[in-house]
């Protein structure tokens, strides 16, 4: 499965939540297929996006519009770095 990693630093977490939720149905559009949010132990605001995709084509697609280069400059997203990754194995220990 296609995955991608958003290591990105944020203005502030309250504020980039609230666009982060209200791109939901753009972002489902784009084939995001789930998510999960997380943070720094010591920086509420260095956000790591990590998302399953339907493809890698469609999220690079998605990432690197124009519409969402300006939901990240509303969001106060600051330099994002973006790892794409293909799934070779999954377990649960």
């Amino acid at each position: 499965m296609p995955h991608v990693l958003i290591i990105h630093e944020v203005a502030a977490y309250p504020a980039w939540k609230q666009i982060f939720d209200q791109a939901a149905e753009i972002r489902k559009r784009a084939g995001e297929i789930s998510y999960q949010l997380l943070r720094y132990d010591d920086d509420v605001n260095n956000i790591v996006h990590f998302s399953a995709w339907d493809s890698l084509d469609n999220a690079r697609r998605f990432f690197e519009s124009a519409e969402l280069v300006e939901i990240r400059k509303q969001a106060g997203v600051k330099a994002p770095e973006f790892i794409y990754l293909q799934e070779i194995e999954r377990g649960v220990l």
